[in-house]
Protein backbone atom coordinates (compact mmCIF):
# COMPACT_ATOMS: atom_id res chain seq x y z
CA UNK A 1 0.00 0.00 0.00
CA UNK A 2 1.76 3.23 -1.35
CA UNK A 3 -1.18 5.62 0.82
CA UNK A 4 -3.49 5.36 3.35
CA UNK A 5 -7.09 4.14 2.57
CA UNK A 6 -9.24 7.40 4.13
CA UNK A 7 -6.89 10.72 3.80
CA UNK A 8 -4.54 9.02 0.83
CA UNK A 9 -1.54 10.32 3.17
CA UNK A 10 1.91 8.43 1.24
CA UNK A 11 3.43 5.72 3.44
CA UNK A 12 7.32 5.08 3.84
CA UNK A 13 8.67 2.47 2.05
CA UNK A 14 11.04 -0.22 3.89
CA UNK A 15 14.62 1.52 3.72
CA UNK A 16 13.86 4.39 1.87
CA UNK A 17 16.15 7.28 1.76
CA UNK A 18 14.76 10.71 1.80
CA UNK A 19 12.55 10.00 4.22
CA UNK A 20 11.74 13.56 5.27
CA UNK A 21 9.83 14.33 1.66
CA UNK A 22 7.15 11.46 2.60
CA UNK A 23 6.84 12.00 5.72
CA UNK A 24 6.08 16.06 5.00
CA UNK A 25 3.85 15.52 2.20
CA UNK A 26 1.69 13.29 4.51
CA UNK A 27 1.96 16.13 7.23
CA UNK A 28 0.46 18.57 4.18
CA UNK A 29 -2.26 16.46 3.18
CA UNK A 30 -3.20 15.83 7.27
CA UNK A 31 -2.61 19.80 7.66
CA UNK A 32 -5.11 20.25 4.84
CA UNK A 33 -7.89 17.68 5.63
CA UNK A 34 -8.23 17.55 9.50
CA UNK A 35 -10.75 20.31 10.20
CA UNK A 36 -11.36 20.66 6.51
CA UNK A 37 -12.07 24.28 5.51
CA UNK A 38 -12.60 25.40 2.31
CA UNK A 39 -11.92 28.47 0.73
CA UNK A 40 -14.58 27.49 -1.76
CA UNK A 41 -16.03 25.18 -4.24
CA UNK A 42 -16.79 27.35 -6.93
CA UNK A 43 -13.73 28.48 -8.67
CA UNK A 44 -12.40 27.26 -11.87
CA UNK A 45 -9.03 29.06 -12.13
CA UNK A 46 -6.34 27.97 -10.12
CA UNK A 47 -5.85 30.97 -7.99
CA UNK A 48 -2.88 32.72 -6.23
CA UNK A 49 -2.64 30.62 -3.31
CA UNK A 50 -0.39 30.06 0.27
CA UNK A 51 0.74 26.75 1.81
CA UNK A 52 -2.52 25.48 3.34
CA UNK A 53 -5.15 26.87 1.04
CA UNK A 54 -7.61 24.15 0.13
CA UNK A 55 -10.36 24.41 -2.76
CA UNK A 56 -13.08 22.08 -3.53
CA UNK A 57 -12.49 21.34 -7.47
CA UNK A 58 -15.39 22.18 -9.43
CA UNK A 59 -16.67 20.82 -12.76
CA UNK A 60 -14.85 23.17 -15.60
CA UNK A 61 -12.00 23.52 -13.57
CA UNK A 62 -8.89 25.02 -15.62
CA UNK A 63 -4.93 24.76 -15.73
CA UNK A 64 -3.51 22.79 -13.31
CA UNK A 65 -6.64 21.53 -11.90
CA UNK A 66 -8.09 20.11 -15.45
CA UNK A 67 -8.48 16.54 -14.59
CA UNK A 68 -9.66 16.84 -11.08
CA UNK A 69 -12.93 17.74 -11.12
CA UNK A 70 -14.46 16.52 -7.32
CA UNK A 71 -11.27 16.71 -5.56
CA UNK A 72 -9.81 18.85 -2.89
CA UNK A 73 -6.87 20.66 -4.36
CA UNK A 74 -4.36 21.58 -1.44
CA UNK A 75 -1.75 24.50 -1.92
CA UNK A 76 1.82 23.47 -0.95
CA UNK A 77 5.47 24.44 -2.01
CA UNK A 78 4.18 26.09 -4.28
CA UNK A 79 1.85 23.74 -6.77
CA UNK A 80 -1.35 21.41 -5.71
CA UNK A 81 -1.76 18.39 -3.81
CA UNK A 82 -5.03 16.54 -4.72
CA UNK A 83 -7.12 14.28 -2.34
CA UNK A 84 -10.66 12.59 -3.23
CA UNK A 85 -12.82 13.60 -0.65
CA UNK A 86 -15.29 10.14 0.52
CA UNK A 87 -19.17 10.23 1.38
CA UNK A 88 -19.71 11.69 4.93
CA UNK A 89 -16.79 14.09 4.94
CA UNK A 90 -17.55 17.53 6.38
CA UNK A 91 -16.32 20.55 5.54
CA UNK A 92 -16.90 24.61 6.30
CA UNK A 93 -17.23 26.25 3.00
CA UNK A 94 -16.24 29.79 3.64
CA UNK A 95 -16.89 31.92 1.17
CA UNK A 96 -20.81 30.57 1.38
CA UNK A 97 -20.14 31.11 5.34
CA UNK A 98 -21.44 27.30 5.88
CA UNK A 99 -21.11 23.67 6.56
CA UNK A 100 -21.66 20.86 4.02
CA UNK A 101 -21.52 17.41 3.46
CA UNK A 102 -20.03 15.17 0.94
CA UNK A 103 -22.87 12.81 -0.52
CA UNK A 104 -20.01 11.10 -2.65
CA UNK A 105 -20.61 12.87 -5.55
CA UNK A 106 -20.85 16.95 -4.13
CA UNK A 107 -20.85 18.93 -1.38
CA UNK A 108 -24.80 19.40 0.06
CA UNK A 109 -24.88 23.02 2.17
CA UNK A 110 -26.47 22.19 5.64
CA UNK A 111 -26.36 18.52 5.46
CA UNK A 112 -26.90 16.75 9.06
CA UNK A 113 -27.83 13.36 8.02
CA UNK A 114 -28.28 11.25 4.49
CA UNK A 115 -30.05 7.99 3.27
CA UNK A 116 -27.56 5.65 1.68
CA UNK A 117 -29.60 6.04 -2.15
CA UNK A 118 -28.34 9.85 -1.24
CA UNK A 119 -31.41 12.05 -0.02
CA UNK A 120 -30.24 14.34 2.93
CA UNK A 121 -31.43 16.48 5.31
CA UNK A 122 -30.36 19.72 5.28
CA UNK A 123 -30.52 22.32 7.71
CA UNK A 124 -30.06 26.37 6.40
CA UNK A 125 -29.38 29.80 7.49
CA UNK A 126 -30.02 32.19 4.13
CA UNK A 127 -29.09 35.50 4.67
CA UNK A 128 -30.08 38.56 2.58
CA UNK A 129 -29.16 42.24 2.80
CA UNK A 130 -32.00 44.81 2.04
CA UNK A 131 -32.08 48.58 1.09
CA UNK A 132 -35.08 49.72 2.78
CA UNK A 133 -37.52 51.40 -0.08
CA UNK A 134 -39.81 54.52 0.83
CA UNK A 135 -43.23 54.08 0.94
CA UNK A 136 -45.81 52.20 3.13
CA UNK A 137 -43.89 48.63 2.40
CA UNK A 138 -40.79 47.48 1.37
CA UNK A 139 -40.20 44.03 -0.07
CA UNK A 140 -37.18 41.75 -0.18
CA UNK A 141 -36.03 39.52 -2.77
CA UNK A 142 -37.83 35.72 -2.57
CA UNK A 143 -35.12 34.35 -0.62
CA UNK A 144 -37.18 31.99 1.35
CA UNK A 145 -36.72 28.96 -1.30
CA UNK A 146 -39.67 26.68 -2.06
CA UNK A 147 -40.58 23.56 -0.68
CA UNK A 148 -39.26 24.30 2.97
CA UNK A 149 -39.71 24.44 6.59
CA UNK A 150 -39.56 27.87 8.34
CA UNK A 151 -38.36 27.74 11.67
CA UNK A 152 -37.76 31.88 12.11
CA UNK A 153 -35.80 34.91 10.80
CA UNK A 154 -33.68 36.66 12.43
CA UNK A 155 -32.25 39.98 11.83
CA UNK A 156 -30.51 43.57 12.55
CA UNK A 157 -30.98 46.93 11.11
CA UNK A 158 -27.39 47.51 9.94
CA UNK A 159 -27.79 51.42 8.30
CA UNK A 160 -31.01 53.23 10.56
CA UNK A 161 -34.01 53.38 8.49
CA UNK A 162 -35.49 56.58 7.64
CA UNK A 163 -38.56 57.98 7.61
CA UNK A 164 -41.66 59.22 9.74
CA UNK A 165 -42.68 55.35 11.23
CA UNK A 166 -41.94 54.88 14.65
CA UNK A 167 -41.14 51.21 14.36
CA UNK A 168 -41.67 48.22 11.79
CA UNK A 169 -43.31 45.46 11.20
CA UNK A 170 -41.88 42.03 9.41
CA UNK A 171 -43.84 39.42 7.74
CA UNK A 172 -44.91 38.01 4.54
CA UNK A 173 -47.87 38.91 2.22
CA UNK A 174 -51.20 38.60 4.45
CA UNK A 175 -49.43 38.22 8.19
CA UNK A 176 -47.55 41.82 8.31
CA UNK A 177 -46.45 40.80 11.61
CA UNK A 178 -45.59 36.85 11.48
CA UNK A 179 -41.94 37.64 12.33
CA UNK A 180 -42.41 40.55 14.75
CA UNK A 181 -43.83 44.12 15.55
CA UNK A 182 -42.66 47.18 17.05
CA UNK A 183 -39.32 46.68 15.73
CA UNK A 184 -37.19 49.55 16.34
CA UNK A 185 -35.39 52.21 13.33
CA UNK A 186 -32.25 52.65 14.55
CA UNK A 187 -28.91 50.57 13.45
CA UNK A 188 -28.39 47.91 15.68
CA UNK A 189 -32.16 47.52 16.75
CA UNK A 190 -33.18 43.33 15.73
CA UNK A 191 -35.06 41.01 15.16
CA UNK A 192 -35.49 37.65 16.80
CA UNK A 193 -38.83 35.70 15.41
CA UNK A 194 -39.67 32.83 15.85
CA UNK A 195 -42.85 30.68 14.13
CA UNK A 196 -44.87 28.70 16.46
CA UNK A 197 -44.65 25.91 14.96
CA UNK A 198 -42.31 25.14 11.92
CA UNK A 199 -44.08 26.49 8.61
CA UNK A 200 -44.33 24.93 5.21
CA UNK A 201 -43.72 27.63 2.12
CA UNK A 202 -44.34 25.45 -0.97
CA UNK A 203 -42.94 28.67 -3.29
CA UNK A 204 -40.01 31.26 -3.06
CA UNK A 205 -41.21 33.73 -0.64
CA UNK A 206 -40.43 37.30 -0.30
CA UNK A 207 -40.70 38.86 3.43
CA UNK A 208 -42.52 42.34 3.86
CA UNK A 209 -41.07 45.23 6.24
CA UNK A 210 -44.28 47.31 6.77
CA UNK A 211 -43.79 50.50 8.70
CA UNK A 212 -45.96 51.44 11.73
CA UNK A 213 -47.44 54.95 12.43
CA UNK A 214 -45.97 56.57 9.34
CA UNK A 215 -43.84 56.00 6.17
CA UNK A 216 -40.20 54.58 5.09
CA UNK A 217 -38.45 57.27 3.67
CA UNK A 218 -35.91 55.62 1.48
CA UNK A 219 -32.72 55.25 3.82
CA UNK A 220 -32.03 52.05 5.54
CA UNK A 221 -30.76 48.55 5.41
CA UNK A 222 -31.38 45.39 7.31
CA UNK A 223 -29.65 42.65 7.35
CA UNK A 224 -32.18 39.51 7.26
CA UNK A 225 -31.77 35.35 7.94
CA UNK A 226 -34.18 32.91 7.68
CA UNK A 227 -33.34 29.69 9.39
CA UNK A 228 -34.89 26.89 7.22
CA UNK A 229 -35.21 22.83 6.96
CA UNK A 230 -34.87 21.34 3.62
CA UNK A 231 -34.82 17.94 2.01
CA UNK A 232 -33.61 16.20 -0.84
CA UNK A 233 -34.50 13.09 -2.83
CA UNK A 234 -32.86 10.00 -3.47
CA UNK A 235 -31.29 9.52 -6.42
Amino acid sequence: MADTANFGLPLLAAAQAQKHITVNEALVRLDGLAQLWLLSRAVTVPPVAVDGDTFGVPTGAQSAWVGHEGDLAIFSNGGWVYVTPLSGWRAWIADEASPAMHDGSDWVTGAVAASPSGAVSRFEAIEISHSVSAGSSSTTAAFIPANCLVFGVTGRVTTSISGSAASWELGVSGSSNRYGSGLGTAAGSYVDGLTSSPLAYYAATQLELTPSGGNFGGAGDVTLVAHVFRMTLPS
